[in-house]
């Protein structure tokens, strides 16, 4: 597998080998001792499988705070969309930046978000299915969303997005109070 640092520090575009012959294709989407060697050495305890019928969903900026924080490893199934994560950690130079970057089905890619990051997409055809490893169980008293129209993300809509009631009202990222920490050298 191919791994690429993106322009945030800690997550990470992975390109997973794909197998081709006559009958189509093969890959190993997670392999955790492969992945360790990466240094994505994670204890996954929990699939997600979300589909969007419309193209122009939008679902984020996301977030599991403490002590239920969650990292992240991502992929898009069917369809195509633009995955987007912020750096939300308090201190780090990198707070309130973004990186994003197209997953479909077609380019197998996977995108590895840390805990401390926001995490969000747009979905880019109809019918899209993304599916994501994560690292803690999902904690209702923990689940958060920031309003993903405030850090000028380039998502390339074209129109409004689909959201749902919880992203619509959302807070602003400048109006959200982080519970994230930067715990990198000084």
């Amino acid at each position: 597998m191919k791994v690429s640092q993106t322009a945030l520090p800690d997550v990470l575009l992975i390109e997973p080998h794909r197998f081709s012959d006559t009958r189509g294709w093969f890959t190993e989407s997670w392999n955790r001792r492969d992945f360790a060697k990466v240094g994505i050495d994670v204890e996954f305890v929990q699939d997600n499988h979300s589909l969007s019928s419309a193209p122009g969903t939008l679902r984020g900026l996301h977030y599991q705070a403490p002590p239920h924080a969650q990292d992240k490893l991502v992929r898009c199934t069917r369809g195509a969309i633009l995955d987007v994560a912020v750096d939300a950690r308090v201190g780090s130079s990198f707070y309130g930046k973004y990186v994003s970057v197209e997953l479909s089905a077609d380019n197998g890619r996977l995108l590895f978000v840390p805990k401390g990051f926001l995490h969000g997409f747009l979905t880019l055809q109809p019918d899209t299915e993304i599916q994501y490893k994560c690292s803690d169980y999902y904690a209702p008293d923990c689940d958060g969303s920031v309003r993903w129209d405030s850090l000028g993300i380039d998502w390339g809509l074209q129109g409004e997005p689909v959201l749902s009631e919880k992203d619509a009202v959302a807070p602003a990222f400048s109006d959200w109070l982080s519970s994230f920490t930067w715990e990198g050298a000084p």
